[in-house]
């Protein structure tokens, strides 16, 4: 009871005095608005690298690449072993180790490859040669038509799919399937005939489906849309001209067995490759997002530092207020005792109003906060051009955890306004002019 007392005058008293009690609580709103947006833009970031990570397959993937040069300690050496990686080893992979649910051989042409259809449409692009798994594994999903077989694989067929940038390009509005392209390896233009300057390779596809709109990968600059995808066996036969394949993208069962499953696969290829475990690099997809883990808390503290400073300093607004609020009801302090009313009942009043004023200023503040983490959102994403949309994450927790601090910012410096009321005579109170 003396608790909803207590609030309804403090209440009242905050009502009678807007303009001061508003002007005292914008150490609060401040404090808590320039927090709640800055980590909004933080964890807005953290979404977009976790979205990023899902455009190439997930953070529970790591990818081994075989490269003409590998890094030993903080110097890059030639890699001078013999050895490669082959479509065996996937298999062996897949049988062999537990911790992996399905692992993706890849040999990417990034760049550097023209293409053409029958009626001299062409656009520069790049080829990945694939597995069936890989559309799954990435979870990519298929626009129109289908993906790679296994029967495509095993037959070497001479089939592709294209991703939507590529078939826009090529195609337009009209439909590709089963359409015949050219792809040319090696630079330069041709003709249909597959005359060029510059073309070493230049062999026919039949277009069997496209891919769903992917966009670009912020951590390696790719435009995955602008990408044909081709059977890995083919490939080889057409391209490469060897069973070699560059890059293993090895999915395991869930993130927690990346590390588990990285130790089985090197056991694979330990006893596959002459004991050999260095002749590759590996890379791992959640090495960035705990790099990011580690800038964001960094972050946070910095942010949470300065948001105290800054509650810090509205909290000495309402002791500074709290007690000229004393001062001036003196009189109001003396009547209420003169009527009954118990110190504590008065030290309750005077707390209650503080607590109050604070959580309004934090509920304040926290809709402050919104509209600046939208605001910022916008403006980021002018700045960083490579991010189509850039959300702005409020955690229900942060906001707790401010309307939470906001009022223990009441109770640490209301308590002694309080305390210096409800001790107040009330003899000397109504003497009081």
């Amino acid at each position: 009871m003396r608790i909803f007392e207590g609030l309804s005058v403090g209440l009242s008293a905050i009502r009678s005095n807007k303009l001061r009690s508003l002007l005292t609580m914008l150490g609060i709103i401040i404090g808590v608005a320039s927090v709640l947006a800055m980590i909004s833009i933080g964890d807005g970031a953290k979404e977009i690298v976790l979205q990023d990570a899902q455009k190439l397959g997930g953070v529970n993937q790591f990818t081994m690449y075989r490269s003409s040069y590998k890094r030993v300690g903080s110097r890059w050496m030639p890699n001078r072993s013999n050895e490669y990686f082959k479509y065996d080893d996937v298999l062996a992979i897949e049988a062999e180790c537990p911790s992996v649910k399905v692992v993706v051989p890849r040999i990417p042409e990034w760049r550097g490859v023209q293409i053409q259809t029958k009626d001299g449409s062409e656009t520069r692009s790049g080829y990945n040669g694939v597995n069936a798994s890989f559309s799954e594994a990435m979870d990519w999903g298929i626009q129109e038509g289908r993906f790679i077989s296994d029967e495509d694989i095993e037959n070497k067929a001479k089939v592709c799919v294209l991703g939507t940038e590529v078939a826009l390009n090529l195609f337009g509005n009209k439909s590709p399937i089963n359409e015949e392209i050219k792809i040319g390896r090696g630079g330069g233009r041709f003709d249909r005939y597959g005359r060029g300057d510059q073309v070493r390779i230049a062999e026919r596809f039949t277009v069997v489906g496209t891919m769903e709109a992917r966009g670009r990968s912020l951590r390696f600059g790719w435009n995955l849309d602008d990408m044909v995808f081709i059977p890995i066996t083919t490939t080889q036969e057409r391209f490469t001209g060897n069973d070699h394949i560059v890059m293993l993208s090895v999915h395991a069962n869930t993130v927690d067995d990346v590390p588990k499953a990285i130790e089985e696969v090197k056991e694979v290829m330990r006893s596959r490759h002459k004991n050999q475990d260095d002749f590759f690099s590996l890379r791992d997809m959640r090495e960035g997002m705990a790099q990011l883990d580690k800038i964001s808390n960094v972050i946070k503290i910095a942010l949470g530092s300065i948001a105290g400073f800054s509650l810090l300093v509205g909290g000495i607004g309402i002791m500074n207020m709290m007690l000229v609020a004393v001062s001036e009801r003196t009189r109001e302090i003396g009547l209420r005792k003169a009527l009954g009313a118990k110190r504590l009942d008065i030290m309750l009043q005077f707390l209650i109003e503080s607590i109050a004023m604070c959580i309004i200023g934090g509920a304040l503040g926290v809709g402050l906060g919104y509209l600046a983490g939208e605001g910022m959102a916008i403006i980021a994403v002018k700045i960083v051009k490579m991010v189509p949309d850039w959300p702005a994450v409020i955690s229900m927790q942060w906001v707790i955890i401010s309307v939470s601090f906001s009022a223990l910012i009441g109770v640490s410096f209301g308590l002694y306004p309080a305390l210096k009321a409800s001790a107040l005579s009330p003899i000397e109170a109504l003497r009081t002019e």
